[in-house]
């Protein structure tokens, strides 16, 4: 077997120059700048739909801006001072916090024991899963026009339910305290089964062997879920805690729908439930129409729930850093 080889010389590679060509500098702009452009969608709504209706706002509540005129003088911060002597305003405020307090602790409560419910091995888990969900996707309006109804002086199913236990028929829509308690309860029921399922994704992602762990050691369910479950489900509470504390600090629509009336914009003939969205909305439009003191109530409203939010995160932190009690050497022993 002979081998020919080839009689033409080899041939140099070509010089590298210094020189790049328009395809390397389009590759590497493409690779330092797509990043950018992929997300300045989201930073050109923002933008557009959030910091500049912000601003402009804040720009606004430093003017005495009538809707149905049109000159606008700049006051200051007169909007300001004069919104923190006002006593309605104060009173919006007290309604605000009391509805929130009452509406979001049970029903974060309530929906940790629903996740943790459908958790486990149960019939027809998806549908189940599915029906929690219902209350959220029903109109707010009907909702409100419902639960009107069920909490009437004279003819509700609450108050009919009260008098057959022997207790007298409550002023629902007159009373504060127990204005605060039929909304919060209509909350409640809407947006429980949001945060349920929102817990029980995050439960989902928990490894099992855990459990499996616990088990072997002899904890039990109750154990196993405080022990286990809540504090690998604290980020989550968190951010539920924070979404419940903004939606809660801004409720306007069941209250608003909960009086009827010539003005049901008050939340009732003395301001019973009236929130401060509803009385920035009272204010900036009709009947008042005072734009700049509105926005100055929409600011200090931003401020409130930056406070309550930071407050609950705060709170909910130094709780779950608390060490679980250490068992005795007695009961390890027997684990063993």
């Amino acid at each position: 077997m002979t081998v020919q080889l080839d009689p033409r010389p080899p041939v140099a590679p070509a010089p590298r120059t210094g020189r790049r060509t328009p395809a390397m500098r389009f590759s590497r702009l493409d690779t330092k700048y797509s990043p950018y452009l992929f997300i300045a969608p989201f930073f050109v709504l923002f933008g557009v739909f959030g910091a500049y209706p912000l601003i402009y706002t804040f720009w606004v509540s430093l003017h005495d801006w009538d809707l149905l005129g049109s000159n606008h003088p700049f006051v200051g911060l007169e909007n300001y001072s004069r919104l923190l002597e006002d006593p309605d305003f104060w009173h919006a405020v007290v309604n605000t916090l009391g509805i929130f307090v009452i509406s979001t602790v049970p029903q974060l409560l309530a929906a940790l024991w629903l996740a943790n419910l459908l958790n486990r091995q149960l019939r027809a888990r998806t549908t189940f899963r599915m029906a929690v969900l219902i209350p959220n996707i029903t109109s707010t309006a009907a909702v409100a026009i419902v639960f009107g109804v069920l909490f009437g002086r004279e003819f509700g199913m609450v108050n009919w339910l009260l008098d057959l236990v022997g207790i007298d028929a409550i002023e629902w829509k007159s009373n504060r305290f127990a204005s605060w308690v039929a909304i919060s309860t209509m909350v409640d029921w809407r947006w429980t089964g949001y945060n349920a399922l929102i817990f029980l994704a995050a439960m989902q992602a928990i490894p099992r062997d855990l459990y499996e762990s616990a088990a072997i050691d002899g904890a039990g369910r109750a154990r196993q879920f405080w022990s286990i479950t809540v504090p690998l489900l604290k980020p989550t509470i968190i951010f539920t805690v924070i979404i419940s504390t903004i939606g809660g600090l801004q409720l306007f629509t069941e209250p608003r729908l909960f009086h009827s009336g010539t003005n049901p914009i008050r939340g009732g003939t003395l301001r019973e439930s009236q929130t401060v969205t509803m009385y920035m909305f009272e204010n900036a439009f009709a009947p008042h129409y005072n734009f700049g003191y509105g926005s100055a109530v929409a600011w200090l409203l931003f401020a409130l729930i930056a406070v309550v939010a930071a407050i609950n995160v705060l709170l909910l932190r130094r709780l779950g850093g608390a060490k679980p009690p250490k068992e005795d050497a007695k009961s390890k022993e027997g684990a063993r």
